[in-house]
């Protein structure tokens, strides 16, 4: 089966510095993948180039066969990509149920039907929000902005996810139920790519682990050969535990 998303030798410059230096790694119909790394490694840059944010200096991002190196996002977004931010971007003077409509308005399959509303009802009550529909979104509590930074990602309908350390700042309980979301969201047929400082989190949850530093791809696998990887405890498992 060709992969969903192929990124290839993908660098990117930011006023003569390397963010990014030939970042390979390809992604299968399905999965949920993790990448980590320390601060500055380059994750977040490479989410956004995925996401259509930020052109590429060199390389290419195929998905699904189609070339998206440069893509605008908006166009992205068409082609199904969708991703949350770390700290969440809520259209903060609109309702939460307004929130989750500009993703199904803007999504892959735009919907501005009576079909889409339902639908848009149904992601609330999946993510824990509809007792919360119609307030400010600018009320919400941290945990709660995260939930409807991933509602409104759904909305748009995507078949890659992009999440960017969606369990930052969360209690453990809420952790754990975000993380039982996600895989929820795997199950029903979406792939994820989840960017997470949290290595508990990243090897409960994610089936295989890429792992960058100073920009490069230093490894990747499964968890378990993740974490007993003697370069990436060096890189980034170890330089915590002794934080």
């Amino acid at each position: 089966m060709a992969p969903i998303l192929s990124v290839d030798r993908v660098t990117k410059y930011f006023a003569g510095l390397a963010a990014l230096k030939e970042v390979s790694f390809e992604l299968r119909q399905g999965g949920i993948y993790g990448l980590i790394g320390p601060n500055g490694a380059g994750k977040t840059t490479l989410l956004s180039i995925v996401a259509g944010a930020l052109r590429p200096t060199a390389g290419s991002v195929i998905f699904q066969d189609r070339r998206l190196s440069g893509a605008k996002s908006f166009r992205a977004v068409r082609a199904g990509i969708v991703r949350t931010h770390q700290i969440p971007r809520p259209f903060r003077a609109l309702s939460v149920l307004a929130n989750i409509s500009v993703g199904s308005r803007f999504g892959l399959h735009a919907q501005r039907s009576a079909s889409g509303t339902r639908d848009e009802r149904r992601i609330l009550e999946w993510v824990g929000l509809a007792h919360v529909a119609y307030i400010p979104a600018a009320t919400l509590s941290v945990g709660d902005q995260k939930r409807l930074e991933l509602a409104r990602a759904l909305a748009a309908r995507p078949k890659l996810l992009l999440c960017d350390e969606v369990c930052s700042g969360l209690t453990e309980s809420e952790t754990l139920s975000v993380l039982r979301l996600l895989r929820e969201i795997q199950q029903a047929g979406t792939t994820i790519l989840y960017v997470e400082h949290n290595l508990k989190a990243i090897m409960s949850v994610c089936d295989h682990v890429i792992v960058m530093n100073y920009g490069r791809k230093l490894a990747e696998g499964s968890p378990e050969a993740m974490q007993n990887d003697p370069a990436v405890i060096e890189a980034y498992i170890g330089r915590t535990a002794g934080t």
